[in-house]
């Protein structure tokens, strides 16, 4: 009996704003609903409304930059650096930048549509 798993074909989730979603691990590829690990591309200008995640969120920036408003804050991470927001903690992600930005989301429980909690946009 195999006791790992070899992900060769993400889950490619569907988006209409230009953002890259490969979920290697998660709800929509192999049906996890503890972890979920995606590969993302945040285009340049690309922005998603504010939400309130019931999970954490960590983020790793592998290229460019990517803005996270936190509450009332702008934090702003570059290539190299992480970040862990708790859940249920109301944050916007976005990419304002000219560049494209490559980042690493692991969300603990998996990501869920359901337990996002997006607000609708203004």
């Amino acid at each position: 009996m195999k006791k790992y798993t070899i992900q060769k074909s993400p889950f490619v989730v569907p988006t209409t704003d230009g953002k890259l979603i490969e979920e290697h691990f998660g709800l929509a590829s192999d049906a996890n609903s503890a972890i979920s690990i995606a590969y993302m591309v945040a285009p340049p200008s690309w922005s998603e409304p504010f939400q309130t995640p019931e999970f954490d969120e960590y983020t790793y920036i592998i290229k460019g930059k990517k803005q996270f408003v936190i509450d009332d804050e702008k934090v702003i991470l570059e290539a190299g650096q992480s970040i862990k927001i708790e859940k249920n903690t109301r944050v916007q992600y976005s990419n304002p930048f000219d560049i494209s930005c490559e980042y690493l989301a692991i969300c603990l429980p998996a990501f869920s549509p359901n337990s996002v909690y997006r607000e609708e946009e203004s």
